[in-house]
């Protein structure tokens, strides 16, 4: 029997407020395709937050298809995009990307981040003119095994971007837990202003669905509606998704939300330190890699959903946990229990 799943972070429904919100609201006529009056609001909330009154904001239902639309419209049919390997856009989207006609040029990384000296090797062609250019840098904050970027590398690879005439771009799926980790250092106006487009994600912090793209960059801002049109992104009723961002801004419930899911995460991450057992990555997020023997995975997995993500070696393998902003405290606590009462044995 399955007591708990800690598979990913968009397992439960949404936040209860947001649905009181969407009741609320149903019988109210509004403009659609994002005119309404709760995406606007959310407009101009992001605008403040991030301390920039010009940035573009377009809300999409989820990470792929914001990746999808960005790319799809900043790259030109001869240019690239350097990813992690471990970048979503490299692991779980079916070859989204590359089926818009880009190829995606990942590099292995010791934590899911990316520096210079990763970038650096791929923008050397040769011959030129025939192979593809790089364009556009992707990171993800926080990255795919739950690191974050601290300020200093990201001023670091907005720089080098610049110098190099590169785009940055961030997936912010998990934005809100990393801004909210206990070690961050970046805001959400230091993202606005080192990089080129980012987008915070609403479905993995508490909202049904959906992601709001950021675009800084005056140049890529014309025309970005007309390539959510033609790829079904441009919701005629966007109210769905102006309601929802709206009240997970409003009093900055987005965040409250991703401090508990980080907080579940951390409170195992140090029962299983507590054990002895090591990490994939140390995170300070909400997901978690321990490497367990064999023999407790499989004691667990009896009791609890999770993914075996890597093996390392005959005996032993890395898991990932994930806790979102509804696991209850004490479902934590009871994998704990067990967590300590199968390693005895």
């Amino acid at each position: 029997m399955i007591i708990h799943n800690f598979i990913n972070d968009y397992s439960e429904g949404c936040h209860p407020s947001i649905l009181e919100a969407l009741t609320k609201s149903n019988l109210e006529q509004q403009a659609g395709y994002g005119n309404d009056s709760y995406t606007q609001s959310t407009t101009e909330t992001i605008r403040k937050k991030t301390g920039n009154p010009s940035v573009d904001i377009h809300l999409v239902t989820g990470g792929t298809l914001a990746n999808l639309l960005v790319l799809g419209a900043i790259l030109k049919p001869f240019e690239s995009v350097i990813a992690a390997d471990t970048g979503h856009i490299n692991t779980h989207e079916a070859g989204a990307i590359e089926a818009t006609g880009h190829k995606v040029e990942s590099v292995p990384t010791r934590d899911g981040k990316l520096r210079i000296s990763d970038i650096e090797p791929v923008l050397v062609k040769f011959p030129e003119f025939h192979t593809v250019k790089p364009r556009v840098v992707y990171i993800s904050n926080s990255t795919e095994i739950g690191t974050i970027y601290t300020k200093q590398e990201l001023a670091q690879l907005s720089n080098f971007c610049k110098a190099n005439k590169l785009l940055l771009f961030l997936d912010g799926a998990r934005l809100a837990m990393a801004l909210t980790a206990h070690d961050n250092d970046v805001s959400l106006a230091d993202i606005s202003s080192l990089t080129d487009v980012f987008y915070i994600g609403g479905t993995k912090v508490g909202a049904l669905l959906g992601e709001a793209i950021v675009i800084a960059n005056e140049g890529l801002k014309k025309d970005f509606k007309y390539h959510m049109k033609q790829r079904g992104a441009l919701m005629a009723k966007g109210r769905t998704l102006g309601i929802q961002f709206d009240q997970l801004l409003k009093d900055d419930l987005i965040f409250q939300l991703a401090q508990h899911a980080n907080a579940m995460a951390i409170k195992i991450s140090q029962a299983i330190n507590d054990l002895g057992y090591t990490f994939l990555a140390q995170s300070s997020t909400n997901q978690v890699f321990p490497i367990l023997p064999n023999s407790l995975i499989h004691q667990l997995q009896e009791r609890y959903g999770f993914l075996i993500w890597k093996q390392v070696d005959d005996k032993h393998a890395a898991i990932r946990l994930i806790t979102s902003w509804a696991t209850p405290e004490e479902k934590v606590d009871q994998f704990i229990i067990d967590l300590r009462r199968f390693s005895k044995d």
